[in-house]
C-alpha cells in the first residue's frame, strides 16, 4: 500500500460512485422503459402496447429502489449535522 494513496478507501469510493452516479439513473431508466415498452403490431397492423402486469411490477421495484436510495442518502446527510 502506498503511503500517499489509501487503495482500500479509493476502491470503496469508486464502487459507491458508480452505483449512485450511474446505477441509480440507469435503474430509473429501466423502470421507465418497463412502463413504456416498444409498440408491436398484431396481424391486422394495429399497434398495441405490450406492457402488462409484469412491466408495472418491474417499474415499481425499480422506482422503489431509487426512492429508497434517495431516502437513505437524505437520512445520512441529516444524521451527520
Amino acid at each position: 500500500m502506498n503511503s500517499w494513496i489509501n487503495l482500500s478507501a479509493l476502491w470503496k469510493i469508486v464502487v459507491v460512485g458508480l452505483l449512485a452516479g450511474a446505477g441509480l439513473p440507469a435503474l430509473f431508466a429501466v423502470g421507465v422503459r418497463a412502463l413504456n415498452p416498444p409498440v408491436r403490431t398484431d396481424g391486422a397492423g394495429t399497434p398495441r402496447a405490450t406492457a402488462g402486469a409484469l412491466g408495472r411490477v418491474v417499474a415499481a421495484v425499480c422506482f422503489a429502489v431509487v426512492l429508497a436510495a434517495i431516502g437513505w442518502g437524505i437520512s445520512v446527510i441529516v444524521a451527520h449535522r
